[in-house]
């Protein structure tokens, strides 16, 4: 069975696929149209129960959240050195960092876009505010970080968690106070998007913009 990566353009999903591009991981894609919903359908729901992407399925097991799954690219193809040794200062970094996606970033964007969800319409600005207030303060946070301590988030290393801030970068693009207004993260950013895996997934995607 050969691996298979279950997605969307510009999704949570991208930054698995450029891993898989990056380390050079086998696999073919699986388009899921949100539009249609095909996210839900009783044939995804059985492979993801969260109706989410990405899914990822490697050498027969299904695997999901994007953060796990960078993680586990890393250890798997330990000869790309993006992940820190295990036991070392480095690897308790790169643990935050990544935890920090998990748990600080990615929980305030789903607030900024999905903002009806934990309090229901009428409390839909109130989301945002509170959602786009804790963005701003962690993005803060990751540029005084870089600043101090880069030029990555794991200091002189690259990590696949710099894959994953790369890609919640993109995700403000829209907001009233992008990523981009910190020159340090834009400097960081830049970086990151000149790598050709980062050009080859947004060609195999079709995206064009935050280029």
């Amino acid at each position: 069975m050969a691996n298979t990566l279950y997605y969307s353009p510009s999704t949570a999903s991208l930054v698995v696929h450029w891993l898989l591009i990056e380390l050079g991981v086998p696999h073919v894609l699986h388009a899921l149209d949100f539009d249609k919903g095909e996210q839900r359908t009783a044939e995804y729901l059985a492979i993801n129960p969260q109706g989410r992407v990405p899914t990822l399925v490697l050498d027969g097991q299904v695997l999901t959240e994007s953060a796990a799954i960078a993680m586990h690219l890393a250890d798997l193809y330990p000869q790309a050195n993006l992940a820190p040794t295990l036991g070392t200062p480095e690897r308790a970094a790169y643990y935050r960092w990544m935890l920090f996606c998990a748990y600080t970033l990615m929980p305030a964007y789903r607030g900024w876009f999905y903002p009806d969800e934990p309090a229901g319409e009428a409390q839909v600005e109130a989301v945002m505010a509170s959602s786009r207030l804790t963005l701003e303060h962690a993005w803060q946070q990751v540029a005084n970080h870089l600043q101090a301590e880069g030029p990555y988030l794991v200091g002189a290393q690259l990590t696949a968690v710099d894959f994953v801030l790369t890609m919640l970068m993109r995700w403000s693009r829209n907001m009233p106070k992008p990523t981009d207004t910190w020159p340090v993260l834009k400097a960081y950013a830049d970086g990151m998007k000149a790598r050709p895996a980062f050009q080859e997934t947004y060609r195999r995607e079709g995206i064009i913009d935050w280029q």
